[in-house]
Order: C-alpha cells, then structure tokens, then sequence
C-alpha cells in the first residue's frame, strides 16, 4: 500500500533583515509580511540599536524571538556597550536612554553582549560592515571569535576601554593582542572602503559613486580572500541595496525615511528576491545623502591581494 503521508513542507531558507536601529515598527510590520512568518529563520546584519524610536522594543523583540534570530553586532551595538561600561558618552543623535534606563537593562546588555560579530552557514558569510581583501572565511571567524570571547567573559569593560584607547592601525597578519582586535572590530563594523593593502578609510560614508583616491568599495578590492562564500552585511545604507551571486547589502535605510529589507538567502541568485516595507524618518540627525537604488553591477577583475 502506498505512503499517503503528506511529505515534509520545505525548509524555509534564513532571511537577512537589514539595520534595524530601533525601527521596531517597521521590524513588527515586515516580519507579518514574511512567508510563513512563525517559522521563518532570521539572520539580522547588526546595528540593532539606536538613532531609531524604540530601540528598547526593538531589542525585547529580538530577544523574544529566541533561536529563531542570529544577529551580528554592528557598530551601533558596540557604542551602546561602551557607553553602559563608562568607555563613551551618548552622542548627538543617540536614542539609547530608554534602554540604559530600563528596569532590565543589565539582561538586556548581557544579551547584546553575547552576539557574535561573524556568522556563517551554508555558504554565506554574514558580517555588519564588511571584511578587509586579506581574509578568507576562516580568518574572518577566528578574529571575530577572539574579540567575541572578550565580550563574553567577565572583564568585557576593562576590554572596551583598553580597546577604544587608540585608533586601529593598518592590518598586518604579524599584529597581535589588542591592536589587532582594534583592526578587527572596526572592519567588520565600520568598513566601507579600503585600499589593495586592506588600509581602511573611515572619513567617506558615501555612495558607490563618491570612492576616495586610492581606495575601493572593500567588496571590489582586487582579489578579496571571501569570494568564495556569499557576504551578507548592512551598514552602508547610502550604497543601497547591493545584489550579486556572491554579495547582499542590505542596509536600504530604514531610520533615514526608505524601507527595511528582508533578503531570502536562497542558494540561486535568482530566487533572492527582497521584501520591503516603507519606514518613515525617525532619526533625529539630517539624511547624510540619498539612499540608491539597487546595484547589480559584476564585481572587477580580480589579482590577488597580499
């Protein structure tokens, strides 16, 4: 007699949701959007907190969603712990005092604290702001893990400050201790361009059309180590949403008034379509430059990066 058992829905791949910055609204609104939205696995590229309204129910959200959500750290992320541990003072534009102020702020910032700041599966490398040419994936996880271990563990302040006490220097694979996790955490949360040396540049967060002298988008420097995985990231909401085989940038500028995206990581290019909801502007600081629309370009020719 035949089975007549129903076989098994498909699994649902993971969908990668954009710089959040405490748009929870528009983070409630997209996820009813998604296809069978209870069980849909998330991945969020980090920059959960801040500029945006409601970064405390953004982060009790997040946090409700349990193993369901992978998140990363970005850079928004790390300024809020350095602010709790007395590194930083809140800047102009800084939307965190619900958060600092909550009743349940410590579990708050034991949660964010224990994210990690590189994610990989199945071929997708999901990081905040990017990776410097010289890395593969491996290297990427191992620095990540280094700084992550230091998060985690009880002196997570002392390290903040010992951190955040000199600028990172240029990346070499003969650094060690703290200026090499100064290198680290900046690339992977506040890259945008580099030079081939992996020399980053932090004044230009314009778009794919404003690139300094001397330097490239860190995704199009000449034989970056990563082209072998797909990177997922956000951080960069003037370039827009970025669409390539082996690229997604999904920063789409949700707290500057466009849209939070949520990019189905599918393993064919073809099937990752966006879904999109409108967020009006809730940042308190200017629009730095229009959003763009989407890129597709191919990336250069490649020679091998040193």
């Amino acid at each position: 007699m035949p089975d007549s058992t129903p076989p098994p829905p498909p699994l649902l791949p993971p969908h990668a949701i954009g710089d959040l910055q405490g748009c929870n609204d528009a983070l409630t609104r997209l996820l009813a959007k998604l296809p069978e939205a209870a069980s849909t696995p998330l991945w969020f590229v980090g920059d959960l907190v801040n500029r945006g309204p409601n970064s405390l129910a953004t982060l009790r959200q997040l946090i409700g969603l349990q193993q369901r959500a992978t998140a990363v750290l970005g850079n928004h992320d790390v300024h809020l712990l350095s602010v709790v541990a007395g590194v930083r003072t809140p800047k102009a534009g800084d939307t965190l005092d619900e958060i600092l102020q909550a009743p349940d702020r410590d579990d708050l910032i034991d949660w964010l604290r224990h994210r990690p700041l590189a994610h990989f599966q199945d071929t997708f490398l999901m990081v905040h702001a990017g990776v410097l040419p010289q890395w593969d994936a491996a290297t990427v996880l191992e620095l990540a893990a280094e700084i992550e271990q230091q998060l985690r563990g009880p002196k997570w302040k002392n390290f903040l400050a010992e951190l955040f006490a000199a600028r990172p220097g240029p990346w070499t694979p003969n650094l060690k201790g703290i200026e090499r996790r100064r290198v680290t955490l900046s690339a992977l949360t506040r890259i945008r361009f580099c030079s081939a040396a992996g020399l980053m540049e932090f004044k230009n967060n314009g778009s794919l059309a404003d690139i300094p002298p001397g330097y490239y988008p860190w995704f199009d420097v000449p034989g970056r180590k990563t082209t072998e995985v797909t990177m997922v990231y956000g951080h960069w909401a003037a370039a827009g949403l970025v669409l390539r085989d082996n690229l997604c940038g999904i920063d789409t500028g949700c707290v500057w008034g466009n849209r939070l995206t949520a990019l189905p990581l599918h393993a064919d290019p073809a099937q990752r379509i966006p879904l999109q909801v409108e967020c009006p502007k809730t940042s308190v600081l200017p629009i730095p430059i229009p959003v763009t629309a989407t890129v597709l370009a191919p990336a250069p020719a490649s020679k091998p990066a040193q």
